[in-house]
């Protein structure tokens, strides 16, 4: 029967030895055996469909076909700072008035070998869409945000956070002037492979933090003047806090971007020192060296004699960036550790957006941060709101009066200045002159003695006979 059974299939030797090896394989692999074997089929069809494909690329367009693309390695921190200097500013270097020339050629007279770049207000935008833009870090929002705000001073702020997450460098405000060159803006005891950010104290004035309008001023690093290495998350986080705060603020105003109105206390807030400051304390928080470690607040800042590295953050002393204010124990140019001078001409932009100003006691930032000052203030301001409407349109009337005779008065000081400095600079121009006519006389009669022939002495007739 088995012999019967076996002979179409061969020799019943054959069939025996394949009923035996069909016998030994596993139940389970016999019966998934045509699922494998048409699995295998198809494999050898695709990868011979590829073949022919590639063959008919190559035959078609006389080019090779293209290689897989290489899995891209990790992103490396770069182990220096780019040696790049930037500005940015209304009008191009070619342009610029004497004061701005003067500032520049402090940064390249003492870093020759760094680069150094202003963006304008003429080529802004394309630098925002070349890195911004689908070929570069593909953020069309960015592009668009950008594009829509219309506030100068936002938009200055932006542009730098956008320059130092692109290519990194050093930024500093068209206004200021560095003192020392930037080989030592990063003390020898520190290598550079463990920093990603130099910052430097600006306002250290911990003890007015509940101050209502001096308060979240009091304590901020320094963005008029900063170094760090490209696309640090920190400044990616800070472009786009900016977005969503802005954005927030025209969906309150019912207004387009371009269209948003902002006082001086919003500019500080959502783009300016204290935007920049509570970012950079979040991400050193996020990446503490070490997590059991307590949060990092401003008093670790506070009163700081010298530099200290916090989570890849370089922060310098207040001297470093901003000597010479007049607060925060700030010091003046002259000292070792000050590096830059900033001038403030540039900083015109608080006529745009004010400060808030009390009808009768003007602005409490007057004071600079002097205790006393800011006391009498706040006293002031205290007992002009338990006046009568009377009481408090007399002290209004009296201190604009007293306002207005004390612009009059520095007013014809300024113009007695003026002009007794004029008087000078004339007198010294006259003295000049003077000077300057005498020297040429002196040697056009020196010059003449010079030309005039010596006539020989006759020698005396002898009078004797």
């Amino acid at each position: 029967m088995v012999a019967k059974m076996s002979s179409p299939l061969g020799s019943p030797t054959l069939a025996a030895t394949t009923a035996q090896f069909r016998n030994r394989l596993p139940t389970q692999f016999r019966r998934c055996l045509p699922l494998y074997v048409a699995g295998l089929v198809l494999v050898l069809f695709l990868f011979n469909l590829t073949l022919f494909r590639s063959s008919i690329q190559q035959s078609s367009f006389g080019q090779p076909p293209i290689p897989p693309r290489e899995p891209q390695a990790p992103k490396v921190v770069r182990a220096e700072f780019p040696k790049k200097i930037w500005q940015t500013w209304k009008v191009n270097p070619l342009a610029f008035e004497q004061r701005d020339i003067d500032t520049a050629r402090s940064w390249t007279g003492r870093n020759p070998d760094y680069r150094y770049e202003v963006l304008t207000d003429h080529n802004d935008m394309y630098y925002v869409e070349y890195h911004f833009g689908p070929d570069g870090f593909n953020r069309p929002d960015i592009v668009e945000f950008y594009r829509s705000v219309k506030a100068a001073i936002v938009k200055a702020d932006l542009l730098r956070y956008l320059i130092m997450y692109a290519e990194g460098g050093l930024y500093a405000d068209i206004d200021v002037e560095a003192l020392k060159p930037l080989h030592k803006f990063v003390p020898e005891r520190y290598d550079h492979k463990d920093i990603d950010m130099v910052i430097g104290v600006e306002i250290d004035e911990p003890d007015w933090k509940d101050h209502p309008i001096l308060g979240p001023k009091s304590r901020s690093f320094c963005q008029w003047t900063f170094m760090c290495k490209p696309q640090l998350p920190v400044m990616m986080r800070l472009i786009e806090q900016i977005m969503s705060w802005l954005n927030g603020v025209a969906v309150e105003q019912n207004v387009p971007l371009a269209e948003v109105k902002l006082d001086f206390d919003q500019i500080i807030s959502g783009t300016g020192p204290s935007a920049f400051t509570n970012a950079i304390i979040a991400d050193m928080n996020e990446h503490k060296d070490n997590p059991d470690q307590k949060n990092i607040e401003w008093n670790m800042f506070h009163d700081l004699g010298e530099s200290k590295l916090v989570s890849r953050v370089l922060v310098l002393t207040v001297e470093a960036f901003a000597a010479g204010q007049g607060h925060s124990n700030s010091g003046n140019h002259d000292a070792r550790a000050a590096l830059v001078k900033h001038h403030y001409h540039a900083s015109n932009w608080p006529s745009r957006h004010p400060r808030f100003k009390h009808p009768a006691y003007g602005e409490v930032e007057q004071c600079n941060w002097n205790d006393d000052c800011v006391h009498k203030w706040d006293k002031d301001v205290a007992a002009f709101e338990k006046m009568s409407e009377e009481e408090q349109k007399r002290v209004v009337d009296q201190k604009e009066k007293e306002r207005k005779e004390k612009e009059e008065k520095q007013k014809k000081e300024k113009e007695e200045a003026d002009r007794r400095r004029k008087e000078e600079e004339e007198a010294a121009k006259r003295r000049k002159e003077e000077e300057e006519a005498a020297r040429r006389r002196k040697e056009e009669a020196e010059k003449a003695a010079k030309a005039k022939p010596k006539t020989e002495e006759k020698p005396k007739e002898d009078t004797k006979s």
